[in-house]
């Protein structure tokens, strides 16, 4: 089982933020399935302020950069999720150039 721990900022909108939350409290049917699809076990995402920190724990052979277009790919209605989604968030500061939700290094585990 591979884990990642992964964050990106809501824009800074109140209103944006809240869409955000209302659409999460009730997730596309499909966006569900199709995240289990690609291998993704378990998936966590935490908000603090406007910044949101993703944990998610996926098969052994997940790929995110494969599996993520696999997803979108896979049905049309996932695809819109994402436009959606990223119509309300915006990368961290500290994310590389290009990058999205900014991949985290994990520095403790007990």
């Amino acid at each position: 089982m591979k884990q990642y721990g992964r964050t990106i900022n809501l824009k800074n909108d109140p209103k944006t933020i809240e869409r955000y939350l209302e659409h999460h409290r009730a997730i596309w049917p499909g966006v569900e399935r199709g995240l289990k699809s690609i291998g993704i076990e378990r998936m966590l995402i935490y908000k603090l302020g406007r910044q949101l920190f993703m944990f998610m724990e996926t098969i052994d052979e997940f790929d995110p950069e494969r599996d993520f277009a696999r997803y979108e790919a896979a049905d049309p209605r996932c695809r819109e999720w994402q436009e959606l989604m990223a119509s309300m968030q915006e990368p961290v500061p500290d994310a590389r150039p290009g990058e999205w939700w900014a991949e985290m290094k994990l520095v403790f585990s007990l």
